[in-house]
């Protein structure tokens, strides 16, 4: 039996084309945001990624987060008041 990773598969892809598709930023983002990034992901991200990509999802992701707890306060508030 062989330790080989299976071919074809979207880690392999990335692997062989050194860089991360909008999708596993997106995805690398959110994950180390709630606390679940994996190790092997980490490893992916800082050997494949800039650091660009990151900072702005970063930013969005937070921005958007905010954005979200405010408008659910004032949705909140104004149902208290009514």
């Amino acid at each position: 039996m062989s330790d080989a990773k299976p071919e074809g598969g979207p880690e392999a892809q990335h692997e062989d084309q050194g860089s991360l598709t909008f999708f596993s930023v997106v995805m690398s983002t959110l994950a180390a945001a709630i606390g679940v990034q994996s190790k092997a992901n980490k490893e992916r991200d800082f050997k494949h990624g800039s650091a660009g990509p990151f900072i702005v999802a970063g930013l969005v992701f937070t921005a958007l987060f905010v954005g979200t707890l405010v408008l659910i306060v004032r949705f909140v508030l104004s149902a208290a008041g009514a």
